[in-house]
């Protein structure tokens, strides 16, 4: 589950990602258990829920780069793009509005369309998170 976002720009609507990460990793008690991966520039956290092993990933780059690192730590993990969740903003979604989008283009949005670059996939399942138009 990867949380996309501007690392550097923490708490804006435009990293609300990254937010739910957080609180997904508070929800399965590993909040403290962020490390910083330096093999993918991102923030890891492993948790298990229901008989699954997560692996929680917050990428230290620009929006338009955190493709790198989910790709990176696809990789180290042994991932298929069919396994990896993106929880990105979108700016077409009224505030607080969530919903599931299973593969398709990336609709403008720079974070998911480095991703697909990054993994040669779009099959990637989308959570995204309404932070309407400001």
């Amino acid at each position: 589950v990867a949380g996309l976002g501007n690392y550097m720009l923490r708490g804006t609507r435009h990293s609300v990602g990254m937010a739910v990460l957080d609180r997904l990793a508070r929800q399965l008690a590993v909040a403290e258990g962020w490390r910083v991966d330096r093999q993918c520039c991102a923030d890891v956290a492993v948790a298990a829920a229901r008989g699954l092993e997560l692996v929680l990933l917050k990428p230290r780059r620009f929006m338009n780069l955190n493709g790198l690192s989910v790709a990176s730590a696809a990789k180290i993990y042994n991932l298929r793009p069919g396994d990896i969740y993106l929880v990105h903003d979108d700016l077409d979604k009224a505030l607080g509005k969530v919903t599931i989008k299973l593969g398709g283009s990336a609709r403008g949005h720079n974070g998911v369309r480095s991703c697909i670059s990054a993994l040669y996939s779009n099959e990637m399942t989308r959570l995204r998170v309404g932070i309407g138009r400001p």
